[in-house]
């Protein structure tokens, strides 16, 4: 489970900021909250989900962009770089300071029966530190490195042992002893792999073809993506999958039976490749309203963005509250109707359907999520440029508002702050007559 992730000197993110899923001792209005929306993981009480509300531009996607790159610099930095290569990280460029000083992520997370703290600090060229620590009763350092100098203590020891040498200046340290089969080191990294899983609600080809595969293979599955699907009440009343030939999907019928011919004269017998593609029924309805039969769409040609969207999505939601992992959501309500993007974050917010403690942090301009009856105070969070363009990060259970209070309304009117200033269009259109050109 997470409990918490901070971000420094990163993109819009200047000073570091922390996102907490840690409970904080507050009471909601309504009381079944306490209950259902907060869970406990040993001594601490987590949160199932978290909502990331700001203007745009204001840091909302920049945190979430943190958390996907440090995901990816500990998969992949001891094995898909080389000695000098730039480790590509975007610093803050809004000030001359922070190009001098290194950008920091540090996670926080309960595994089994332990919480680890892992982090590092790097710039363009380096790394420059690297950490972790576990806590039981207390916490234990188990690696510090500053440059090239190396720490190593209690059951690390064994496992890091001489592989400081072999940890080039660009790569994590973490993630080389992982690669040398370090139990701890790869545990952490199975972590990052299986249990954290970060999508964007504007792309979801990347994850369509998760959700296609394990709804071909596994029936258990399929019959929930049709569930949700049902829920959304798109009219579809089935899904199936149909695999052709390359060839027979791309190919004229006489090229394709020309490039069998020749296949054959040559005596190739190689298994054709294949495609496969969604396929949707729909009711027919006679003029007395009585079903007479299905039609058959193509889900990728016919279907809207939204209903591909509602499929595309159903894989990971379900595979997050099965496996009890945590699922990071970039503009979640995008092509979705309200009320379904409310049915997904109450599905994570109840014992019942989440029995697991899957955990979903989304950010979204749906305001009407903002309501004492669905989130805690402390489930809500704010992004908010500055002045000078650095992004901050703080929560509503941080501001003097009551139990009680209308959070969407309070929200709209400017009362927490990260909103967009867009009084002054208005001005750009007055006095302007009909015709005339701008």
């Amino acid at each position: 489970m997470l409990i918490e992730f901070t971000v420094g000197n990163y993109r819009s993110f200047l000073t570091p900021m922390t996102l907490s899923l840690e409970a904080t001792k507050l009471r909601a209005n309504e009381k079944m909250l306490d209950e259902q929306n907060v869970f406990r993981s040993g001594d601490l009480s987590l949160l199932r989900s978290a909502a990331i509300y700001g203007a745009n531009a204001s840091g909302k996607s920049n945190l979430i962009s943190a958390m996907a790159f440090m995901k990816n610099f500990v998969l992949h930095s001891a094995k898909d770089s080389q000695t000098g290569e730039p480790t590509g990280i975007e610093r803050f460029r809004l000030s001359t300071m922070s190009l001098q000083e290194p950008a920091l992520f540090q996670i926080i997370f309960a595994l089994g029966d332990k919480c680890y703290r892992y982090g590092f600090e790097i710039d363009d060229k380096i790394v420059r530190a690297e950490w972790l620590y576990h806590t039981t009763k207390r916490e234990t350092r188990l690696f510090m490195r500053q440059g090239d100098q190396f720490e190593l203590s209690g059951p690390f020891v064994k496992e890091g042992r001489g592989l400081e040498n072999r940890t080039r200046d660009n790569a994590l340290f973490l993630s080389v002893v992982a690669q040398f089969n370090g139990a701890i080191a790869m545990m952490i990294l199975r972590w990052f792999r299986t249990k954290l899983n970060i999508i964007s609600g504007l792309e979801d080809v990347g994850y369509f073809n998760f959700t296609l595969q394990r709804f071909e293979k596994d029936a258990v599955f399929r019959q929930r993506v049709l569930d949700f699907i049902h829920l959304a009440d798109v009219g579809i009343t089935d899904v199936r999958v149909e695999t052709k030939s390359l060839t027979d999907a791309l190919l004229p019928d006489e090229v394709r039976e020309l490039l069998q011919h020749l296949a054959t004269a040559k005596g190739i017998s190689e298994t054709e490749p294949f495609i496969k593609s969604l396929k949707t029924s729909h009711p027919i309805f006679d003029s007395e309203h009585n079903l007479v039969g299905q039609e058959t769409f193509d889900m990728e040609k016919q279907e809207s963005e939204g209903t591909q969207k509602i499929f595309s999505l159903s894989g990971p939601l379900l595979d997050t509250l099965e496996q009890g992992k945590v699922l990071v959501i970039d503009e979640l309500e995008a092509r979705l109707h309200p009320l379904l993007t409310l049915e997904i974050i109450r599905l994570f917010n109840s014992a019942e359907t989440n029995p697991h403690n899957a955990q979903l942090i989304f950010a979204t301009h749906d305001t009407g999520l903002l309501s004492q009856s669905l989130l805690r105070r402390d489930q809500i969070w704010f992004t908010e440029k500055d002045k000078y363009g650095a992004t901050d990060l703080y929560s509503l259970a941080e501001l003097n508002v009551r139990n009680d209070a209308a959070f969407e309304k309070q929200y709209i009117t400017g009362r927490y702050g990260a909103i967009p200033f867009i009084g002054g269009l208005r001005t750009l259109f007055e006095g302007i007559a009909y015709g005339e050109k701008i």
